[in-house]
Order: structure tokens, then C-alpha cells, then sequence
């Protein structure tokens, strides 16, 4: 019970703390710190954790590879969005945009979902100029803006195989990959379907014929790859040749200033601008909590609380993933601490019932798309410069229809 209680107090913290105008990087750092004073992890436990690190994870899922890859990642993305502005592609690309596909909420959409396929930390960054550049150009408020980049981007993550959890999922249960895939589209389905519905049929403003790209298709898609080819260049590396997109960015950004023949004198302008010292403390803060949670036992203690008080199983079976979602931010983790637990309640003569599977990462998904703890909303709220609760408020429509889709999988399939 007193994890529990602590969690939330942290993330209270938080939200006190921007309803007081903190900047959310040094927000999400002095939650972390409260964090690990209530679940009393001192600096030797911290560091006893992080060097653990080094030994049981990957490089590339350990807190210090993640910090500086993140960082870096978030930092240039902004740089590479003030040069595209500088050298007016952005603009170009907005009007291509809207040019290829003529609905201006397809526009909208399409990219964070084109970007979504490439599942990389951060990697909501990738389309986050984009979006908010034509989301400028037809009126869209910037909260919005950054609540359609958010939510497409992330419908793949129940049945695209390159994100991790799925196929760890997969042999969890040990189960065909189409068999899990074709019982989570019913998530991605929903979730599309809710983004469609709560935020591309509102908060779009009336179409200004001014706006109207009368282009021909040929000029837009050259607008539309003269601005694409630098995200490009980050995504075919990373598929090619497995190249960090934090490297990828850093040099498609130099590429695109060689190429555009910016001065010196204005690139030392862009990084001033550009390297946001907040945005470092954002994915710092994010990272510590997340390791101060696995530092203070906390997730164990939770699940140990709501077993013992004999949660009602279809409850437990969607609450839990939902808990731990939105404590860590984070689905591959979330996966490998829940499941086990919930093997037993899914499992009927030997026989995974495939709907109860599906509630289960349905309150997965609801959980991690509504915490501030995940990354990729926190750093949405401070690209767009959007309030974190307002943006969250946005998001509560598509949410529901989701956990929806789950009850309904539960009852179908089961």
C-alpha cells in the first residue's frame, strides 16, 4: 500500500509543480527526487541499481545510454526544426502536405502514423516538426497539434512487430505472432477510430481558401521529399544499419545545413535557440524515476498489495497493466512485470483466452498514453509548448474508446 501511496504522492508533486509554473524538465526532476526520499532510496541504493544496470540490461536499454541518446535526440530535432523553418522547408512541406492528400486532417495524421512505424526512444520527435508546422499553417492550436502527433504515432505499438513488446508478448504466451496481432488490431482499430473521432472531427478549424495548395502533384512531392529527406536519412539508417537515431539526426541536421549553405553565424544562432537545457532535464527526470522505482521495489510491492486484496480477476486483469503503464511509462517493461502475474487468470485447460489478452494490453496502452511519466508526452507538452493537463484532457476520449475495445475483446473472445 505505502508504494502506491508514494507513487502518486510523486506524480502529485508534479502536477503541483506546473500548476505553479515550474518548467516540466525541472518539474519531472524534483518529482523523481521526491520520489526516492518517500520510497527511501539514498544514494547508495541509486547507485548500487544503475551499476546493476551495466550488468543485467543491453547497453542501449541502460539509464546512461538512454539519457544521452535522448537528450541528444530531442535537443537536434528541435535544431533541425529551426533550420527547416530558417530555410522556409517547413513551410514548403506544409503546403505539400496538404497538397497530396487534400484532407487537411489526413495531412495531420498520416505522418505521425508513417513515423510511428519506426519504434525508436524519442522517436515522437521525428514527426513533432512536421505536424506542428502545418498544424500552424491551417490554424490548429498548438495543444492539439501536439495531442494528434502523440496519439498516431503510437497505434502500431500493440501489433507492429519491431516494438519489442510484441514479440516478447508473443513468447510469453507462446502463441503465433498472427494470433496475438489479429486479436490486438481490435486496439489499433479503436484507437485510430478514437483519434479520428476526438480529434481530427474537432478542434480543426474551417477551411481558408487561402490555405489551398493548387500545386501540381509532381511540385508537391518534391516539396513534400526536399523536406522528408532528413527524417528520412535517420530512418533508413536506423533500419539499414541499426545507427542510434540520436547519431542519425546529428548528421542528417549537418547534411541539410551543408546542403542549404546556412552560415556559420546563423547556426550558432539555431543552437542557442535549439539546445533547451529544459529538455535535457525533461528526459533526465523521466529517467530517474523510472529507475528509482526498480530501485525501491516498488512495482512488486504493488502488484503483492492488489493480489492480497483480492482484486476481482477482469478488474486486475485490466487494472494492473494500467498501473504499471502509467507508473513507468514504458510498455516492454510493463509486459515482462504484469504478464506473469496474469498467466494464471488468462489461461483456461492450457488454452490462452486471447480476449482476456487483449483487455490486459488494452489497460496497457490507456495507462502509459495518459501518464506524464511517459517520455513521449512529456516531451510533446514541451515542443509544443502545450499544458501538460490540458493535453492529457484531450487524449481522455480516444483513451476510453480503447479500454472499450478491450471490455469487448474480454467478452467476444472469452
Amino acid at each position: 500500500m505505502y508504494a502506491l501511496i508514494a507513487m502518486f504522492a510523486a506524480l502529485l508533486v508534479l502536477v503541483i509543480l506546473l500548476r505553479l509554473k515550474v518548467r516540466l524538465g525541472q518539474s519531472m526532476v524534483l518529482a523523481a527526487v521526491a520520489l526516492a526520499i518517500l520510497l527511501k532510496v539514498g544514494p547508495t541504493l541509486f547507485c548500487q541499481t544503475w551499476l546493476d544496470e551495466w550488468h543485467s540490461k543491453p547497453l542501449s536499454q541502460t539509464t546512461g545510454y538512454l539519457f544521452v541518446s535522448l537528450a541528444v535526440l530531442l535537443c537536434m530535432v528541435n535544431v533541425l526544426g529551426l533550420a527547416m523553418r530558417e530555410t522556409g522547408v517547413s513551410g514548403q512541406l506544409a503546403s505539400a502536405m496538404q497538397g497530396l492528400f487534400k484532407s487537411r486532417r489526413v495531412a495531420l495524421s498520416i505522418i505521425p502514423m508513417l513515423m510511428g512505424l519506426l519504434p525508436t526512444p524519442g522517436g515522437i520527435m521525428l514527426s513533432a516538426p512536421m505536424v506542428r508546422d502545418l498544424g500552424d499553417r491551417v490554424g490548429v492550436d498548438r495543444t492539439h497539434c501536439a495531442a494528434i502527433n502523440y496519439w498516431f504515432r503510437h497505434q502500431w505499438e500493440t501489433v507492429w512487430p519491431l516494438f519489442p513488446s510484441v514479440p516478447l508478448l508473443q513468447s510469453m504466451l507462446g502463441i503465433p505472432a498472427l494470433v496475438l496481432i489479429s486479436h490486438n488490431l481490435a486496439i489499433t482499430l479503436a484507437g485510430t477510430l478514437g483519434g479520428i473521432i476526438f480529434l481530427l472531427t474537432r478542434g480543426i478549424p474551417p477551411r481558408n481558401p487561402e490555405h489551398d495548395n493548387r500545386a501540381g502533384v509532381r511540385k508537391n512531392l518534391r516539396d513534400f521529399l526536399h523536406a522528408f529527406w532528413p527524417i528520412a536519412v535517420v530512418a533508413i539508417l536506423y533500419a539499414a544499419i541499426n545507427l542510434p537515431p540520436a547519431a542519425g539526426i546529428v548528421l542528417a541536421t549537418a547534411l541539410f545545413g551543408v546542403f542549404h549553405r546556412l552560415p556559420s553565424a546563423r547556426w550558432k544562432a539555431i543552437l542557442r535557440e535549439g539546445l533547451e537545457p529544459d529538455f535535457v532535464l525533461l528526459v533526465l527526470g523521466a529517467l530517474l524515476f523510472k529507475l528509482i522505482l526498480e530501485a525501491g521495489g516498488a512495482i512488486p510491492s504493488a502488484v503483492g498489495f492488489l493480489q492480497d486484496h483480492h482484486t476481482p480477476p477482469i478488474l486486475l486483469i485490466f487494472f494492473l497493466p494500467f498501473l504499471v503503464g502509467f507508473l513507468t511509462g514504458v510498455t516492454m517493461p510493463t509486459v515482462a512485470i504484469t504478464f506473469p502475474f496474469l498467466m494464471p487468470m488468462i489461461t483456461r485447460d492450457g488454452q490462452i483466452r486471447m480476449g482476456l489478452e487483449t483487455l490486459a494490453f488494452s489497460g496497457l496502452i490507456c495507462g502509459l498514453m495518459l501518464t506524464p511519466v511517459h517520455l513521449c508526452l512529456a516531451m510533446s507538452a514541451s515542443y509544443f509548448q502545450a499544458p501538460l493537463g490540458k493535453l492529457i484532457l484531450r487524449l481522455l476520449g480516444p483513451v476510453a474508446l480503447v479500454a472499450v475495445a478491450g471490455l469487448a475483446s474480454a467478452w467476444i473472445f472469452s
